[in-house]
């Protein structure tokens, strides 16, 4: 059936009509648009000639007691009803799209008169290739299931939708002469067609299924239940008892449907199943190899690189384990505002390693199968990664690509997203855009942040954008209030895993390999140190991946290398202990790279700590180098009054100034060559290599790795500093 139409008022502003199609001639005919200054008019069932058109206060009352209904409009000399075929174009746009006017609408929610149309599609929009039929004529329509709501100044005139026999018999050349009035007006239809899935109905002949008027009710129902009958529905899958334990409820279209915990549709690829191009040509000869055979039993992969593969932070896991609220949340407002047809902005913040792209990911594959088993309407997903673009203004590129599958420059795409975000357009598929590392993506004057997150709330633009950050507090310390206040809408905060939590995660990972190569206790030893310092669970993951490589390591022999007897010795194999992860701990905090941060100057420390307190206090991985010397300032006027360490350093020896009972620094002199240094080494990056204030900086290496090396650091620590 119809949707429901917006709420309706009173308001009836001027609507100026769009300009014609080029090639569309024009005369006076009632088939032809009337004057551009003159309104839209309603007219009604029970008009009568002393109130037609009259859209005073007490006709509108009188009208309302009396229950008329709308069942055209009017524009001067041009008339439209319920069941006309008519064009309609886009502001801007020269493109026309045919619909039939289901019904009217009193207010579309912006003052405008509006109506509901049903679609006519054309071959070019119909994605698969492969199920698109290549017997179609020039001007041929496919009548199909998709409406929108637009406003009655998008109409251009009306159309003419005929049958292929008529047409051919009032045009037997099979094309209309330019001159002639029919001339862009007139089409054929022949079958229904669903765009998505390709899928058409039986050839009909189009004056026999519909005459016009209330018809169209019965075309909806004829197309709907043509198009289900040759739809087929994906076989639902068996579910696992861990799918079963968690069913969040999620709104859906008149009915509700569980959604199970987030299952990937990626795994392992089976042996064999990639095919495989066969050539044409002579194959080549090569000189065998000596070879030996093994067993089946011997080429199968140890216990050791079954746990390696599975603890890999890149593997996909089956499920997602303690995410399942964060999942319903995210999955019940992203299906809400597909089934809707609106746009929406949420902002999802979490420390890093807190699943919160994977969880997106898993949420986008599972509406994905809902799509493909027809439960939900066909949508496009891009994501666009700050960390992965070298301007923040190629992520309008990206998403005009993914809309429409062309390539622009940054500038040229902003304009046709402008464009068509703002103006109607027939069919529009909703598009869902992950922003991750949202941080990198902030510009001076904050124009890419804005567009974002402006664009979800015009009325026709269909976009969801998903913005992942680490800080919960983001917009709030960096962008300005016109952009943070459009997030204020759906927050969604991911916590840091507990150690129980880290313990279900490694355990996941860890079902079903043989041999029991892991304790318990490891793994428990392994969660609570990760637990308590950052909640990452990919710092988890791979101190007890690090772990089982040291166990194999201890296997006496390789048990990847038959041995005479075709059989190992089950007491040879190793097991990860507690003290094998105390070991994986240690290597992971004396690398190369925190043996060298712990041998840096006293200078050097102070520079780099002030910089990884910087991005804590901002949640940017960028900061300047003027705000970073601000930064240890601030550590110094805190520090403690009997250390006169810091003093001594940041001000070259110069005596601090008391100044309203605070002590006050001249600007720090040793940390020009520090940071200097620490470029040399790798350790950050400096813009130009110049330390001036305005310089960009940032860290080269991970933070985590600083923290490690650091945070035990009896120099810091006599100063006041932290890490």
């Amino acid at each position: 059936m119809v949707p429901q139409s917006l709420t309706r008022r009173d308001a009836e502003p001027q609507i100026r009509r769009k300009r014609p199609l080029p090639g569309v001639t024009r005369d006076d005919s009632d088939d032809e648009l009337g004057s551009d200054d003159l309104p839209w008019q309603w007219i009604y069932n029970a008009e009568s000639p002393e109130h037609n058109g009259d859209d005073s206060q007490s006709e509108r009352k009188r009208r309302k007691v009396s229950g008329s209904k709308i069942v055209g409009a009017r524009m001067g000399s041009f008339e439209c009803r319920v069941g006309d075929c008519v064009l309609l174009t886009a502001d801007g746009s020269n493109e026309a799209w045919v619909a039939i006017i289901c019904e009217f609408i009193e207010d579309d929610g912006e003052g405008d008169k509006a109506a509901n149309f049903m679609w006519f599609s054309t071959e070019k929009e119909i994605r698969n290739k492969d199920k698109k039929r290549n017997d179609f004529h020039w001007n041929e329509l496919y009548i199909s299931l998709s409406w929108d709501v637009n406003p009655l100044a998008s109409i251009n005139g009306k159309a003419k939708v005929t049958s292929l026999e008529a047409f051919l018999l009032k045009f037997p050349s099979g094309k209309i002469p330019r001159h002639y009035p029919e001339f862009g007006k007139t089409f054929i239809c022949r079958r229904g067609c669903n765009t998505r899935t390709a899928t058409y109905t039986d050839e009909f002949v189009w004056e026999e299924i519909y005459q016009g008027g209330d018809d169209v009710f019965d075309l909806i129902e004829r197309i709907e239940k043509s198009t289900k009958a040759v739809r087929g529905r994906r076989k639902a899958r068996s579910q696992s008892p861990q799918e079963t334990a968690y069913l969040p409820q999620t709104p859906t279209k008149g009915r509700a449907r569980s959604v199970r915990t987030p299952q990937s549709k990626r795994g392992h690829a089976e042996p064999g199943s990639r095919s495989q191009k066969k050539g044409t040509g002579r194959k080549l000869e090569f000189t065998p190899l000596a070879t030996r055979k093994l067993s089946p039993s011997n080429v199968q992969s140890s216990p050791f690189q079954i746990a390696r593969s599975r603890l890999h932070v890149s593997s996909v896991p089956t499920s997602l384990p303690c995410r399942e609220g964060e999942f319903s949340l995210v999955y019940s407002h992203l299906e809400a505002a597909i089934t809707e047809g609106t746009g929406n902005c949420i902002y999802i913040s979490g420390t890093p390693g807190t699943g919160k792209t994977a969880t997106v990911r898993e949420v986008i594959s599972r509406l994905e199968d809902a799509v493909g088993s027809d439960e939900l309407d066909d949508f496009i997903f891009v994501e666009i990664n700050g960390m992965k673009i070298t301007d923040p203004h190629q992520s309008y590129a990206l998403l005009w690509e993914a809309l429409k599958g062309q390539r622009a420059s940054p500038s040229q795409a902003l304009d046709l997203l402008e464009r068509e975000f703002s103006n109607p357009s027939p069919r529009r598929t909703p598009c869902v855009v992950l922003m991750d590392e949202l941080d990198q993506l902030v510009t001076k004057n904050q124009a890419v942040m804005y567009n974002f997150f402006n664009w979800p709330t015009l009325r026709h633009s269909r976009l969801i954008v998903l913005a992942v950050a680490n800080t919960m507090d983001l917009p709030e310390r960096t962008l300005s209030n016109k952009i943070s206040s459009r997030l204020g809408l759906t927050r969604i905060t991911f916590p840091g895993y507990t150690h129980e939590q880290l313990m279900k995660i490694i355990q996941s990972r860890l079902e079903g390999v043989p041999g029991n190569i892991v304790d318990p206790d490891a793994i428990q030893f392994a969660s609570r140190k990760v637990a308590a310092v950052s909640g990452d669970a990919r710092r988890a993951l791979d101190i007890c991946r690090r772990a089982v490589e040291l166990a194999e390591n201890d296997v006496q022999g390789d048990p990847m290398t038959p041995s005479k007897s075709g059989s190992h010795d089950p007491s040879r194999r190793g097991r990860v202990t507690i003290s094998t992860v105390k070991k994986a701990i240690n290597e992971a905090t004396t690398n190369p790279i925190q043996q060298h941060l712990r041998g840096l100057p006293l200078m050097s420390k102070l520079l780099i700590a002030a910089l990884l307190m910087r991005i804590r206090r901002t949640g940017l991985m960028e900061t300047t180098f003027g705000e970073t010397l601000d930064e240890l300032q601030r550590a110094a006027v805190h520090s403690s009054p009997l250390n006169p360490g810091m003093a001594l350093i940041l001000n070259n020896g110069a005596k601090a100034t008391q100044a309203s009972g605070q002590r006050l620094f001249t600007r720090p002199s040793y940390v020009h060559t520090a940071a200097l240094d620490l470029v040399a080494a790798g350790l950050i990056n400096l813009e130009a290599h110049r330390a001036e204030r305005s310089s960009k900086l940032r860290l080269a290496i991970a933070d985590d790795e600083v923290k490690m090396a650091l945070r035990d650091d009896g120099e810091l620590k006599a100063m006041g500093i932290g890490v």
